[in-house]
């Protein structure tokens, strides 16, 4: 681990409000947030997507396992906290390559003790390795549907890394009746000066930092069933009943959705619904 080094999930979690970070963690946020001064917003309303989404999947969709890649650091309402608070047997994995996550991941792998954690020291980049890992095979059953949680993860791709050719692979590994849960920053609000200063603003940093736009966001869900309200601000996702005032789509600069692979029926056929 190179604490001269910015790395996204501890600039995250010094955005958060946390203290695992470093210096060169808090100099490459704080330079993000003086060109994007609405940073911490779009951050703050992609933690409370997480935990909104997680709860929908396992309560109104009856989903017990999770696949979170990205993990990040322990922060407030992990996946597990909020899925085994619907329902105890919930198996949760957890998946990040970041040396400070390897140290905390103690703190992911508290379960109840009808449920069960497993954490990965693993790169999104080699979805191969990930769906082979014996821990994952030993804590999910993919042959029962699981959620793949991709949150604030894909936009720290190239086009080189073949995002969305990572995604597919991952999702053909999972069940008829699976979702994607994913969030990802946008270029869609920032101006051409925000967007012609993003290669700089990662630079010297250990990953690069690569928003897209909407349409090539949505892509990551080609063939899925979108849940409502679809590709939406993470601030908007299913927020219905939070106090106002919400902050805008421009202040977020984030979009989230969540999609399920349609279910295959008695007959052999595949049913797709939008619910």
């Amino acid at each position: 681990m190179d604490a001269t080094v910015a790395h996204p999930a501890r600039r995250y979690d010094y955005w958060l409000g946390g203290k695992d970070n470093f210096a060169a963690d808090r100099a490459s946020a704080d330079r993000i947030a003086a060109a994007h001064p609405n940073v911490r917003t779009g951050v703050r309303e992609n933690r409370a997507f997480l935990g909104r989404a997680v709860r929908h999947l396992a309560a109104d969709r009856g989903i017990r396992q999770f696949l979170d890649v990205g993990t990040g650091l322990p922060a407030v309402n992990n996946v597990h906290e909020v899925a085994q608070s619907v329902a105890p047997q919930c198996r949760i994995v957890y998946v990040d390559n970041d040396p400070m996550v390897i140290a905390h991941a103690r703190a992911l792998l508290t379960s109840t003790s009808q449920g069960r954690t497993a954490y990965l020291d693993a790169d999104l980049r080699d979805p191969a390795d990930i769906l082979a890992r014996p821990d994952l095979l030993a804590a999910l059953d993919l042959r029962e549907p699981v959620a793949l949680l991709l949150v604030a993860v894909l936009h720290f791709l190239t086009d080189a890394d073949q995002p969305h050719q990572v995604v597919e692979q991952l999702l053909s590994a999972l069940a008829p009746g699976s979702y994607l849960v994913l969030s990802h920053a946008t270029t869609d609000f920032m101006t051409t000066e925000q967007r012609a200063g993003l290669a700089d603003l990662s630079k010297g940093d250990s990953v690069p930092f690569h928003a897209r736009t909407r349409d090539q966001i949505g892509a990551f869900a080609a063939g899925l069933d979108m849940v409502d309200p679809g590709l939406v601000s993470v601030a908007s996702w299913r927020a219905e009943g939070l106090p106002p005032p919400r902050p805008t789509d421009a202040e977020v600069g984030c979009y989230g959705l969540v999609a399920g692979k349609p279910a295959t029926d008695a007959a052999g056929t595949t049913s797709r619904r939008r619910s």
